[in-house]
């Protein structure tokens, strides 16, 4: 049994029956790969979503929901096998709250942690929904990062089902990274909603679900890919300026 959480920007938590299994290396760039069963594809069966897009004291809402997801799922904390994580980009003190947990429930089981980006899942939600009849497609991912800039990365969906990964996640104005996003087949996340003039979405897609967290993670194990690492992906300085050396009256 595996536990997802992601509080990128709205605060998600998933159930899923079945494990992450490891798999052959990847190519470098490499992102998960499904289609419409992609529960099926990946051996997830994915038990219970909960998600929560109103709040912004994640550490108020995070630990209820997760009760409330394992309940709902009929599976207690001491089923759990394992824990995956969304490591942003997100704002700071979102992305800590939800890390700092992931960690603590592993940490107290005894169970492994395993992290990825909150854009692959995203860009993972929005692939699921495209038949794989269609062929190629890109989709571009624009999620909210406030000083009026949005977090974003490109991905292409192959003929043969493989998602690559063609621009890595990165920090800007929305206007910089306009042409781009919208040169692909499909636009979402946060930063479409904010700048619709600019990034305007074709689908309404906003937040990480914590159970697409979950299958992109299986499919990203399975290539290989690693999943260790559970460090938030910042992408830039925390809005709160560094402490400075003191300076005199004087400005000596």
């Amino acid at each position: 049994m595996l536990l997802g959480i992601d509080t990128s920007g709205a605060v998600s938590v998933a159930v899923a029956r079945g494990e992450l299994a490891a798999g052959p290396a990847s190519s470098a760039g490499a992102a998960p790969a499904q289609s419409d069963a992609a529960s099926a594809h990946t051996g997830l069966d994915i038990l219970a979503v909960r998600s929560d897009t109103r709040s912004r004291h994640h550490d108020e809402v995070l630990l209820a929901l997760v009760e409330e997801t394992l309940q709902a799922a009929g599976v207690t904390r001491g089923e759990l096998t394992g824990v995956v994580v969304g490591r942003g980009p997100g704002p700071f003190t979102g992305l800590r709250v939800g890390l700092v947990s992931a960690r603590s429930i592993a940490s107290v089981l005894g169970v492994p942690l395993h992290g990825l980006s909150s854009l692959d899942a995203l860009a993972h939600k929005a692939l699921a929904a495209v038949p794989a009849e269609r062929g190629p497609v890109t989709v571009g991912v624009a999620l909210d990062a406030r000083r009026r800039e949005v977090y974003h990365a490109r991905y292409r969906r192959e003929a043969d089902g493989e998602i690559l990964r063609i621009a890595e996640p990165a920090v800007d104005a929305p206007a910089e990274v306009a042409t781009a996003l919208t040169a692909c087949d499909l636009l979402v996340g946060s930063g479409t909603a904010l700048y619709p003039e600019l990034l305007p979405a074709t689908v309404e897609l906003e937040h990480v679900d914590a159970g697409h967290l979950l299958l992109a993670a299986s499919a990203l194990a399975a290539r290989g890919e690693d999943l260790t690492s559970t460090e938030p992906m910042y992408l830039r300085e925390p809005d709160a300026a560094k402490p400075t050396a003191r300076k005199s009256a004087l400005g000596r």
